[in-house]
């Protein structure tokens, strides 16, 4: 851990010397059949509350001990894929291509089978706790850093964050645009799980997600259909990592609801119109 003691609370300066960062690279997770787990703890209502910056209101800058809380947090995570090596580090935002936000949360993995999935899973927690601590989050999906591997990990994807005030975040989730819950639900069990799950944000706002349930049973597909401005052959690489992040708010919405799901991962094919990924079994 790099010594923050430097920056002072109210610091307009950034905590982090220019050149540095702060990076914790972890392998050892528990199973995603496990109960839930410390990192879930006050998430769901983060899923009322947060926004995608776009842009940032500025003014405000994150504290040398903010850093080291969003490092702890980032030990804790849980993955969709255990045994998964991952990292994450945290830069100035001018150690990328990035425009918006203060820093850079770069996550990098080993490119294992559904390594994308578990990449929005894991980094949707992340933003969901900062949305928490009233830190603004940007999917920067387009980011690139010139470090493109970290301990033999390459670089995946990064989040733009930078602090806000409560007041910038959402007043009303249900006036974000969103598919109706009939185009992407099919089956009676769970409907209230799906209505709030489909507010996980997507490149584009792509949506790429499709629910059919039976009784004990939840099954989230990956679907084929617009793509805005992502070129062709991106397409599977951002959808992958949405549906990990809608994953996320399905296992939360159920948790929410006194469920405790396994979930079962299915295919990580990248072909087709419809794709199963991953049944959610609930007891009885």
């Amino acid at each position: 851990m790099k010594d923050y003691s430097g920056a002072a609370k109210a610091d307009p300066s950034p905590a982090v010397p220019s050149g540095e960062s702060i990076s914790a690279v972890f392998t050892d997770h528990e199973a995603a059949t496990s109960p839930a787990p410390e990192a879930f703890d006050g998430l769901y209502p983060m899923i009322f509350k947060r926004r995608s910056f776009h842009t940032f209101p500025g003014g405000r800058s994150l504290s040398a001990g903010e850093l080291e809380e969003i490092e702890a947090f980032t030990s804790r995570i849980r993955p969709l894929t255990p045994g998964t090596r991952v990292a994450f580090k945290i830069v100035p935002r001018e150690k990328t291509n990035c425009k918006r936000g203060q820093y850079c949360v770069l996550f990098y993995s080993e490119k294992n089978e559904y390594y994308l999935y578990n990449a929005g899973y894991m980094k949707e927690q992340l933003d969901l706790w900062l949305t928490a601590r009233d830190i603004g989050v940007c999917w920067y999906g387009f980011g690139r850093t010139r470090e493109k591997l970290k301990d033999g990990l390459s670089f995946v994807i990064m989040l733009a964050i930078e602090k806000a005030e409560p007041g910038d975040f959402r007043k009303d989730y249900r006036e974000s645009a969103r598919k109706p819950t009939g185009e992407i639900f099919e089956g009676t069990d769970y409907r209230e799980v799906v209505e709030v799950a489909k507010y996980a944000p997507s490149a584009c706002n792509t949506q790429p997600w499709l629910v059919r349930t039976e009784p004990g049973c939840l099954r989230v597909s990956r679907i084929l259909g617009s793509r805005g401005i992502i070129p062709a052959r991106l397409l599977s690489f951002y959808n992958k990592i949405d549906v990990g992040i809608f994953l996320l708010f399905i296992e939360l919405g159920l948790r929410h609801g006194g469920r405790a799901p396994e979930i079962r991962l299915l295919s990580d094919a990248d072909e087709g119109q419809e794709n199963p990924v991953a049944d959610f079994r609930i007891g009885g």
